[in-house]
């Protein structure tokens, strides 16, 4: 187990690649406190702790940073699996819209850091942000969204440079198009599902959506000690997309 008695925290744990991330956890041995946005405890979660809630709140992350301090004392791993998308052309996107997929993404984020992460134990720790392809490059309608994700990025890599001498390494896995449940209900408000869906599988290289499972693969390479010399690194698992 490669993450035996390794205390973990992890967000957006609720769904889709979280509730993967979580799973690949539990199996490799950590101790996991939840997060996300769903009030029921997510399947599968029975012996950990799960506190529901929304991390643009600064009073709630900073609740989830004392519950993380009661219940598992230091933090060896914080995954950021959470996140806002709205789709829209950047011109017809409200303010308060644009607001909210920033705190969604980014700004969420920075609090989590912010109050995580002096819960890191002193003999170093490991924050993996989920990032997206549109993070590294452009997609219509989705400007806002790229704006946010890419700030994460760079957000992620200025905390990996801030906290190397505190031994933290902060990497972030950019994942493409993955079959979640967000994603299979946009692709069936399409008129033909299939068909819509295979036009974005031609899109990329290897010719098929990724699973939340291979996400989470990538996310655990970079929680774990065999990525030990890896920080400020951003790992696209995105089947070739941004290879073009």
């Amino acid at each position: 187990m490669r993450l035996r008695d390794v205390n973990a925290v992890i967000t957006g744990a609720s769904s889709g690649i979280g509730r993967a991330v979580t799973s690949h956890f539990r199996r490799e041995g950590a101790n996991l406190l939840l997060t996300g946005r769903r009030a029921e405890v997510p399947d599968g979660s029975a012996g950990d702790v799960y506190l529901p809630g929304d991390l643009n709140d600064e009073d709630f992350v900073s609740t989830l940073a004392d519950r993380a301090a009661d219940h598992l004392g230091e933090v060896g791993v914080v995954v950021l699996c959470h996140g806002h998308q709205a789709s829209s052309p950047l011109q017809d996107m409200s303010y308060d819209d644009a607001r909210e997929v920033l705190h969604g993404n980014l700004l969420s984020a920075f609090l989590v850091m912010k109050h995580l992460m002096p819960l890191a134990p002193e003999s170093g720790a490991s924050m993996v942000c989920v990032s997206s392809r549109l993070g590294m490059v452009g997609m219509p309608n989705q400007t806002m969204y790229s704006a946010a994700k890419g700030g994460l990025i760079a957000l992620a890599r200025g905390a990996a440079v801030e906290w190397a001498d505190r031994g933290i390494r902060v990497n972030v896995v950019a994942p493409g198009l993955t079959m979640t449940p967000v994603i299979e209900a946009a692709f069936q408000r399409r008129p033909d599902p299939a068909a819509y869906r295979r036009s974005r599988e031609d899109s990329i290289p290897i010719g098929r959506l990724a699973t939340p499972e291979e996400i989470a693969d990538a996310v655990l390479f970079l929680a774990c000690p065999e990525s030990s010399y890896i920080t400020g690194a951003v790992l696209p698992v995105d089947g070739g997309y941004t290879a073009f």
